[in-house]
């Protein structure tokens, strides 16, 4: 597959993972109080069971470019301190695979019913800090250099 469209799909991918963060911390994370506790509940609920159609989807897309991505660069990879690139990249690797394990521990947390709001605001903010510095990672491996 060439490198142009393993970018698309991978950029693709990350705009509906991304935004979907962004959408519940920002948005979501400002209409709790207004909201309740009960009516805040059944909001999760909801966006938890369309997550769980949706997510899978862009998650298998993302990750699956992102490794072919990856594959391009597995020289420079194989020395990750050789050069800033390198050594960015794989703090944007080892990042988005404690994303996977969050969004991992949600599914089965949510899969179970042991999803409770609590556990639902943490990981989401944990998991908007960690994609606010892969977007920027994204970019300063190219353009950062020690």
């Amino acid at each position: 597959m060439s490198h142009s469209l393993l970018v698309t799909l991978h950029l693709f991918a990350a705009i509906l993972f991304v935004g979907t963060v962004f959408f519940e911390v920002l948005i979501l994370e400002g209409i709790r109080k207004p909201l309740g506790r009960e009516a805040m509940r059944n909001v999760e609920l909801a966006i938890g069971r369309r997550a769980r159609r949706i997510m899978p989807f862009a998650i298998l897309v993302l990750f699956g470019a992102g490794l072919g991505m990856a594959w391009g660069f597995r020289d420079s990879l194989a020395h990750p301190f050789a050069s800033s690139f390198a050594t960015l990249l794989w703090i944007k690797i080892i990042l988005a695979f404690s994303v996977l394990g969050h969004f991992i521990t949600a599914m089965t947390l949510s899969g179970t019913g042991k999803l409770k709001s609590r556990h639902f605001q943490i990981i989401h903010i944990s998991v908007f800090c960690h994609v606010i510095l892969i977007v920027f990672l994204a970019k300063a491996m190219f353009y950062l250099q020690w």
